[in-house]
């Protein structure tokens, strides 16, 4: 077989991947960059929990999806911008319209939160993107959704009082993308992610209620946010 017969079938293989009703429903489900269960994914595809099964490990295989283990579940995202790509001109093509997602989370925990010791929730998600996006976040290679900080942001964290030093010393994972469980999408785990939140909360940057998970942003932490970190936090 030449390498123009291997390409053609290959075309034709994930073609017909994408093309089967239920795994096209799946596969647009997750445009919006956020990860869902099989579960979530077996009801917007309509079909029972084993039939979804049988269409993720296809998926998975042809290399459209990916997996993501958090904790005891498994979350499915789309394999990176390529499938994307693919899955938008399809959908110029035929000429759809898809609801957005809307998370079911009680506002004031969606809004911002802890995730065992460090912040979670929409505020800590913009946090997290803010990072990667301005090159303070680096992704390891090889690693199972690791960062490291480059010298611009650990500069900027020794700025706010961060002591990365011993951040790196600590007897756990430095930094790494913590599937966030309101969003679907990362906010920052690990050592630095739990040094990030100790340091906003003795800044009053962000207060935390009595015995409860939920965060508020305060007006001087949202003032702080945006000027030292270029991250617009408004009414969280």
């Amino acid at each position: 077989m030449n390498v123009e017969d291997r390409a053609d079938l290959g075309a034709a293989r994930i073609a017909a991947a994408i093309g089967e009703p239920a795994r096209a429903r799946m596969l647009y489900s997750l445009m919006d960059g956020r990860a869902r269960t099989s579960t979530e994914l077996a009801a917007i595809a309509e079909v029972s929990p084993s039939t979804a099964s049988v269409h993720l490990q296809r998926l998975t295989s042809d290399d459209l999806i990916s997996v993501e283990r958090q904790g005891k579940h498994r979350y499915f995202r789309l394999h990176g911008p390529p499938v994307a790509s693919v899955l938008e001109g399809l959908n110029v093509l035929a000429g759809g319209v898809r609801n957005a997602f809307v998370p079911n989370t009680p506002n004031r925990l969606r809004a911002a939160r802890t995730c065992y010791d460090h912040m979670a929730g929409t505020a800590a998600v913009l946090l997290h993107d803010r990072f990667v996006a301005a090159g303070w976040l680096e992704v390891l290679p090889d690693a199972d959704r690791g960062y490291d900080l480059s010298a611009e942001g650990r500069q900027l964290l020794e700025t706010l009082g961060i002591d990365v030093v011993a951040a790196r010393a600590a007897r756990r994972r430095f930094a790494y993308a913590c599937l966030d469980w309101s969003e679907r999408r990362p906010h920052i785990g690990g050592a630095i992610g739990a040094a990030l939140l100790s340091t906003l909360l003795r800044k009053r940057w962000v207060s935390q209620e009595l015995d409860a998970r939920a965060l508020s942003v305060t007006s001087l932490g949202r003032r702080e946010l945006f000027t030292r970190l270029g991250v617009r936090i408004q009414g969280v």
